[in-house]
């Protein structure tokens, strides 16, 4: 499997989706997916990855981060899902892929679409109709925002509060949960491939920029208005999940190959 290849644009903040092989459920247990935390946060102590929220569901994982230097994200990325599926099938003993052999990743514009994108984040069980509320689910950010770990801290609150422009810890955490609790009045169980799907989100310039920066790679893609904003999107091919919220695309130009020790004996 050829090492992970990605466009480094400093200070970008990227929404990474990575799935499971063939959707299997392999992180159903709540075990496995804490120790998908656990090289998370070694990752952010070896490499200095910059995490500003994520949730580890059955099949799946989406992470929220800032390209703060060339290849933290793709080594990071290696460490956490290469450990994560060794430990997995050395105790399963089982032999074969964990993870799809790409990640989806999406720039993200650190404005209002940021906030939009960490409550999608949020929200990701609650469509999934696992729980009623993000507070309910143990494995994301949503709880570490609101009530920060003395120890083993994964999400840069400090960065969120810079991209945010919000002033202080206290109204982060009420902005935070405003944020959650309005979106929960709508019809959160709708689908909006948007954060999954495209290239970039956000303003014309924002979208414009990415669109230049990453040149070929994003030639002949088409700039859409979405209730969220403008996306850098392409025409994709069908991808679905188990989960009927999370039927989203994977596709060849906005997707990357991850090298990962699995304990694939093919």
């Amino acid at each position: 499997m050829p090492r992970a290849h990605r466009h480094y644009i400093p200070g970008c903040v990227w929404h990474i989706t990575h799935r499971c092989h063939k959707q299997e459920f392999l992180l159903r247990f709540e075990k496995d997916r804490k120790r998908w935390r656990h090289w998370l946060f070694e990752a952010k102590k070896r490499y200095g990855l910059c995490v500003l929220n994520y949730i580890v569901t059955s099949n799946h994982v989406h992470l929220l981060v800032v390209d703060t230097a060339k290849d933290v994200i793709a080594r990071s990325l290696q460490l956490v899902a290469g450990r994560t599926a060794q430990e997995f099938n050395l105790r399963k003993k089982r032999k074969g892929a964990f993870w799809e052999d790409r990640y989806h990743a999406t720039a993200v514009e650190t404005d209002d679409h940021l906030a939009k994108c960490i409550v999608y984040i949020d929200l990701n069980m609650v469509r999934a109709g696992v729980v009623r509320h993000p507070s309910e689910y143990r494995s994301s950010g949503f709880n570490e925002i609101q009530n920060p770990p003395r120890r083993y801290a994964v999400i840069d609150r400090k960065a969120l509060l810079n991209f945010l422009a919000i002033g202080n810890q206290e109204r982060l955490r009420q902005e935070h949960r405003h944020w959650v609790d309005t979106e929960l009045q709508a019809d959160v169980k709708k689908r909006r491939s948007l954060w999954t799907e495209s290239i970039a989100i956000g303003s014309e310039g924002f979208v414009e920029k990415i669109q230049q920066q990453l040149g070929l790679r994003a030639r002949g893609r088409s700039v859409l208005s979405e209730k969220e904003g403008l996306a850098l999107k392409e025409a994709s091919a069908p991808y679905s999940t188990l989960f009927e919220s999370e039927k989203n695309t994977v596709r060849s130009d906005n997707s990357y190959f991850i090298n990962i020790n699995d304990g694939n004996s093919e």
